[in-house]
């Protein structure tokens, strides 16, 4: 029998036994789903990781010096007391690294806290205040939509003018044009002088809502005790560079600090790595853990499978029996039945794919969870719901093929 003869034979008994199929089917269908579904949030994890998350808290070949790591998940009590009895980064060791560094780097000081920002009769809450230097919007990769940054000149001279991001421009000035305009921040007046472009959201958290004034400017008070810093943050041009700059940056911090060769450094040096390091333990974990759910619902749906043909056997063992009195070969009934199981197997399998497709869609289009199909995913779905099929047709099939005619015929 041919193949394309096996498949429409199997197509037509489907369509004959539509109940029995639809639970055939079943278990290999929320299998291959829950597989597209799974893979395309981690794929997407994974990409917003490495590209936006890490990007956007550290930087690409940036690494911040501060008082201890600002991304620290699952860290023991007695390491938290350690850390937060170190000394703050003060603005002379920013100086000192600043001006010691001998590798081509781009350097900022940057210090942030929550606050309120004021004009006319509105009023902004948990906005993101942020003391820097005037690199800092070179090394975060910010650009101004409208006006400017504030210069060197200004920086230094601790002026009352700051950037806002496209959000808070929005929501104060609506229609107006912001630049030039006077904001209050805690009471004190500044001017507006910049609007970032749209950065969009970091997990459903706008990135938009913040205004960036010069560190020396009396932002200082309202973010930091005098003379203190949240981060020093370094860029250079390459990642090699970087290390370099690191190596140079821990030796003049622990000269400054007059540790001992064998003290640990009581500051930290922070790369992208070590945010990627905590989602390269939970995407493991993933890794490991899916494969298993699915390799469950697909074991399920396997069993079901071959129950529902092992009564189709025997529900047809007569029309079995005239086949192979009318010359039908063993062979001719095995590819049969293997193709009904492969059939309904590969039909739950694709109905899976196009459910786990629409399910990423949703998750994209609802929620701020980012997901993304991946091609691979789909050829791996439709291969396993194919091979659920053969795996659990083929002891139905061989015992079809394997019935005695006569014995076959006898059957009511």
């Amino acid at each position: 029998m041919p193949v394309f003869e096996a498949v429409r034979l199997a197509l037509q008994m489907i369509r004959a036994q539509k109940l029995k199929s639809v639970f055939s089917a079943i278990g290999v269908f929320i299998g291959v789903t829950f597989l597209i579904g799974a893979w395309s949030i981690v794929n997407g994890m994974n990409r917003y990781m490495t590209e936006r998350f890490a990007g956007t808290l550290v930087g690409v070949n940036t690494f911040h010096l501060r008082k201890r790591p600002n991304f620290t998940p699952n860290v023991s009590d007695s390491l938290w007391r350690a850390w937060r009895r170190r000394p703050r980064i003060s603005f002379e060791d920013a100086d000192a690294v600043t001006k010691g560094v001998t590798v081509p780097v781009v350097a900022a000081w940057w210090s942030e806290d929550r606050g309120t920002v004021e004009y006319g009769n509105k009023t902004a809450k948990q906005v993101s205040l942020q003391g820097a230097t005037e690199r800092y919007f070179e090394i975060r990769n910010i650009k101004i939509e409208e006006g400017r940054a504030f210069t060197p000149q200004e920086a230094r001279a601790g002026a009352t003018v700051l950037v806002m991001g496209h959000d808070l421009a929005a929501k104060l000035f609506e229609n107006a044009d912001p630049i030039g305009k006077s904001v209050r921040i805690h009471g004190i007046p500044y001017r507006v002088i910049g609007v970032a472009e749209r950065r969009g959201n970091l997990f459903g958290i706008s990135l938009d809502k913040f205004v960036v004034a010069p560190a020396l400017s009396p932002i200082q008070r309202e973010v930091n005790p005098p003379g203190v810093i949240d981060a020093l943050m370094v860029k250079a041009n390459s990642e090699p560079a970087m290390r370099d700059a690191m190596d140079q940056t821990e030796g003049i911090m622990r000269s400054r600090r007059h540790l001992r060769p064998r003290q640990e450094d009581n500051f930290s040096l922070e790369t992208s790595e070590g945010v990627l390091s905590f989602w390269g333990n939970i995407k493991r974990i993933l890794f490991y853990v899916g494969p298993g759910l699915v390799g469950i619902s697909l074991v399920v749906g396997g069993i079901v499978i071959m129950n529902i043909m092992l009564m189709a056997v025997a529900e047809r063992t007569r029309e079995i029996g005239i086949r192979k009195s009318l010359g039908a070969r063993r062979r001719d009934i095995l590819r049969q039945f293997l193709a009904e199981a492969v059939t309904l197997a590969a039909l739950g399998g694709t109905l899976g794919v196009l459910a786990g497709i629409g399910l990423t869609l949703l998750l994209s289009a609802a929620s701020p969870l980012p997901a993304s199909v991946s091609p691979a995913s789909i050829l791996v779905g439709v291969i396993l719901g194919g091979g659920v099929g053969i795996v659990a047709g083929v002891y139905p099939a061989t015992r079809a093929a394997r019935l005695d005619p006569i014995a076959a015929l006898r059957q009511e």
